[in-house]
């Protein structure tokens, strides 16, 4: 089973999604079989590397509130982070531009790190409250899940790996994405949004039943009516 998820990581809701989906995983019976392969996608391209103002202020202004209704608003995401095991430092959190991050990430996957250095994204922003659009950061935070400081220097420095970011964020709107996260499964199913544990698990369970059937026909009857079978009739 394949699961792609379109996320950013100045997006709390994908973090969160990405914490309840892999909850939702560890109850799966068939976890082993899943392979998780994560989309870029960018909230905002235009963004710039620093801002001036804090994160609420900037909510504020993008969705024509108060200040103190976009910390209450923050502050109600805060506690849903919680309850899935995240601290979310809206306070001290630094707005960014993601597009480098997200190359990076592209890297680490060629590596084999992927999974860690997505998640350290995440915990970076949110949590630790860097800035993740400075190179310097980015490096340390590769070195620290085992990647090659100096070769990921020379990755942020270069355009490498900007196709691979772009591919990603045009297959996201020839999907029809609009919002992340968005969880694409065998590329025929979704599920958008940071859904509830429960959601993704009752998905995948009904996904791998539908994928795994022994027979591609749905019944429409119960069995009766008279049936033979190599062995005998039964009326």
């Amino acid at each position: 089973m394949k699961i792609e998820i379109w996320s950013d990581y100045v997006c709390p809701f994908c973090y969160i999604g990405k914490r309840r989906m892999e909850k939702a995983l560890e109850l799966f019976p068939h976890k082993e079989q899943a392979e998780i392969v994560f989309r870029s996608f960018e909230l905002d391209p235009t963004a710039k590397k620093e801002y001036d103002l804090s994160i609420h202020e900037i909510i504020a202004q993008k969705y024509g509130i108060s200040v103190e209704e976009a910390k209450r608003a923050n502050n109600d995401v805060a506690k849903q982070a919680e309850s899935v095991g995240l601290t979310f430092r809206f306070e001290e959190m630094k707005p960014t531009n993601t597009f480098d991050a997200h190359r990076l990430a592209k890297y680490a996957d060629k590596k084999g790190k992927g999974r860690e250095m997505h998640e350290r994204l995440f915990y970076a922003y949110f949590t630790e409250s860097k800035l993740i659009s400075d190179h310097q950061v980015l490096v340390e935070l590769a070195e620290e899940i085992g990647l090659d400081g100096d070769e990921v220097k020379q990755v942020l420095s270069s355009g490498h790996l900007e196709e691979e970011v772009r591919k990603d964020e045009q297959e996201a709107s020839r999907l029809g994405v609009r919002g992340v996260p968005f969880f694409v499964i065998n590329r025929k199913y979704a599920i958008s949004g940071a859904q509830p544990t429960e959601v993704f698990l009752k998905s995948f369970q009904k996904i791998w039943d539908e994928e795994n059937s022994s027979s591609p026909l749905k019944p429409l009857a119960a069995d009766g009516g008279g049936l033979c079978n190599d062995q005998s009739c039964e009326m």
